[in-house]
């Protein structure tokens, strides 16, 4: 299916900001002194927005130079992009639609493309389906689990939590990690926790913390936002009053008590009633999704969901998704654009733990017993609740819709599919671990993360482009000065001029040198009568031979004062570039949220989360409709593995 196309609508982009450059002049020092390079004055101006105010117990305080740190919705209706076929998408598609390879794929290889669906085909709407869960969850808590009442005057900010991050539960604290495991910010509730607290806990204690279950959590799907942030509040109550909540409670006690009332609300309907009776309210429309499903199968791949959600709530929102219909308007069109569907498949365990599979009977809901996926004839029809789950019934798949089951095992699925391996499967899914992690390394499955925060962070990016070239030349330059106050300080600098007279003994170090002149001016008059005395310094030539000693003395204490003060410049110099480059690094992160900063970047390393996209998915992208924009047999090919030592300016013609 061709999309409509359109000139493309430009980013703008902030223009590079210059590089900070370093200039030397040689000077020299006389005899004991290393040859010293004098740095001029290196205070580069960097121009940084003011900082966004903070966030205070849990509301996230937005400032000017701010975004919503939550994700977009898909392109809307009203931005039409060029489809892949046009030649403006190939020389003018927008950052934000582009989808990232890390293991090259080439998608001729792929006979099946798989999808999840929540947070996948649909987009939540954060500012009412994040506030609808928080809502029931804490309506449960209060009347299930017996917590106060007041809990339900707290406000909820949607804005406020980020995915990647992970709950200590043991101590309350919430992390964002580095892929070093190095825990670079926390929160105690809201409270910031400082350097010396974090590297007390976290760093300079005996124990190498592996941040998993039990005693912590990751944040990694967008349903746990909410979840996070209850338990922050919770940690904040226990803390000034624990009176209030139910005696006993540890803090792995509040965050098993908010897991179970959010479980409860997926059990009792209450969520997923609310959506099925306004979708809209809660879902984004996206008007790519069936141009996606047409010319994947009409390319010969075969398409399947395989979702965690029942067939209810499965059917809602897929009826809202690719039809548009609501209420009782509802069919069963949308299953025409797949081949299979399985719902409450239990992911991860689908991938590695074999369960009964289940024929759903797509117009009451019930369940019929299948041998693998196969019909199960049963002894009579007399005893079966209608005509329609007779032995004679003709599966859905013959009727040109796609056979709807419930659990089983992936084997099931590839029995179906007509595949021989996983690497025939691509599955697109936005779960870390549920969807792209066990399913690519239990069964070699192909794997598309979908990251609707990414487009946000892509827009921030390309507006600020020319910031991360200064803070890369900040850094360089302040290792440059840490070198050379160390070489100036050890005495490993370059060697001494041929003018200088070489000594028969190896040359003073620095602070040998500083002793020594020293002692000597410190020397009092009575000690140097005394030498004198002892004939040390007599008769005129040795009186001349101690006033030039007086001299030369004079002259290493004047090269001595040069010293220090030259010394003192570079230190100056280099603290101010530290406080520079921490200003703008952390005004940087700040474009991106005002509490937890950018996404796949943890200060200047990449953050645990973008560490286990970068492993497991082959690619990534911010939204399933981007793949609108590239041919379904398009061969997607990794970027070059780079080395640190490949950085190396010098090896630049040699590795690119």
């Amino acid at each position: 299916m061709r999309l409509p196309s359109q000139a493309q609508r430009p980013l703008k982009a902030a223009p590079a900001a210059d590089h900070c450059r370093m200039h030397c002049q040689a000077g020299r020092l006389a005899r004991r002194f290393v040859s010293l390079p004098g740095f001029t004055s290196y205070l580069p101006r960097l121009t940084v927005a003011a900082a966004p105010p903070g966030a205070e117990r849990g509301v996230c305080s937005q400032g000017q130079s701010t975004v919503l740190a939550f994700p977009p919705g898909p392109p809307p209706p009203s931005e039409e992009l060029p489809g892949w076929e046009d030649q403006a998408c190939v020389s003018n598609l927008d950052v934000r639609r582009n989808i990232f390879c890390n293991r090259s794929l080439n998608m001729r290889s792929i006979r099946a493309v798989g999808f999840d669906m929540d947070y996948t085909l649909s987009q939540y709407k954060p500012e009412t389906f994040e506030k609808l869960a928080h809502d029931l969850t804490v309506e449960k808590l209060v009347g299930v689990f017996g917590y106060p009442k007041i809990i339900a005057t707290w406000r909820f900010d949607w804005r406020y939590m980020v995915r990647g991050l992970t709950i200590d539960k043991q101590r309350g604290n919430i992390l964002k990690i580095d892929r070093h495991k190095y825990v670079k910010i926390a929160y105690h509730g809201f409270r910031e926790l400082s350097r010396a607290e974090r590297r007390a806990v976290y760093s300079d204690s005996n124990l190498q913390f592996e941040f998993d279950e039990p005693d912590f959590a990751m944040i990694d799907t967008l349903f746990s936002l909410a979840e996070a942030h209850l338990f922050m509040q919770l940690v904040e109550l226990q803390d000034s009053q624990p009176d209030l909540l139910p005696p006993g409670k540890t803090r792995p006690d509040l965050y098993r008590d908010v897991r179970a009332a959010v479980d409860l609300c997926h059990r009792d309907g209450s969520l997923k009633q609310a959506v099925a009776k306004d979708p809209a309210k809660y879902i984004h429309e996206d008007s790519r999704l069936i141009g996606i499903m047409d010319m994947y199968r009409a390319a010969g791949k075969k398409l399947f969901v395989a979702t965690n959600s029942l067939w209810d709530y499965t059917h809602v929102v897929m009826n809202f998704l690719l039809t548009g219909r609501v209420g009782s308007d509802r069919n069963e069109d949308w299953l025409e654009y797949f081949d299979v569907v399985i719902t409450g498949c239990g992911k991860p365990a689908f991938f590695n733990s074999r369960k009964p599979m289940f024929e759903v009977q797509t117009s009451s809901g019930m369940l019929r017993n299948t041998d693998s996926g196969n019909p199960m004839v049963p002894i009579g029809d007399q005893d079966l609740p209608s005509p329609d789950f007779s032995s004679t019934a003709q599966p859905m798949a013959e009727a040109g819709q796609a056979a709807v089951y419930q659990g089983g095992f992936y084997m099931d699925l590839h029995r179906m599919l007509g595949v021989q391996s996983g690497s025939e499967v691509l599955y697109v899914g936005d779960h870390i671990y549920g969807d792209i992690l066990r399913s690519k390394k239990t069964l070699g499955w192909r794997t598309m993360l979908v990251v609707p925060e990414l487009a946000t962070e892509l827009d921030i990016l390309q507006q600020h482009q020319g910031v991360m070239d200064e803070l890369r030349s900040l850094r360089e330059a302040r290792d440059a000065l840490d070198d050379q106050i160390q070489r100036m300080q050890w005495g490993l600098g370059p060697c001494p001029s041929p003018s200088t007279p070489q000594p028969e003994t190896p040359t003073a170090s620095p602070q040998e040198a500083v002793v020594g002149a020293t002692s000597m001016r410190d020397m009092s008059q009575a000690e140097k009568h005394d030498a004198s005395s002892n004939g040390t310094a007599t008769g005129p030539h040795d009186a001349a031979s101690s006033s030039g000693s007086s001299m030369d003395q004079e002259q290493d204490d004047e090269e001595l004062v040069q010293y220090q003060e030259a010394l003192n410049n570079l230190k100056q110099q280099r603290d101010a570039i530290r406080q520079q480059h921490r200003q703008l690094l952390h005004e940087h992160h700040q474009r991106f949220h005002a509490v937890w900063g950018q996404l796949l970047k943890t200060g200047y390393q990449n953050s645990r989360f973008a560490h286990q996209v970068e492993r497991f998915a082959c690619l990534y992208t911010s939204h399933v409709s981007n793949l609108a924009f590239y041919s379904p047999d398009k061969s997607y090919r990794g970027r070059m593995d780079h080395m640190a030592h490949e950085e190396n300016p010098a090896l630049d013609p040699f590795i690119r």
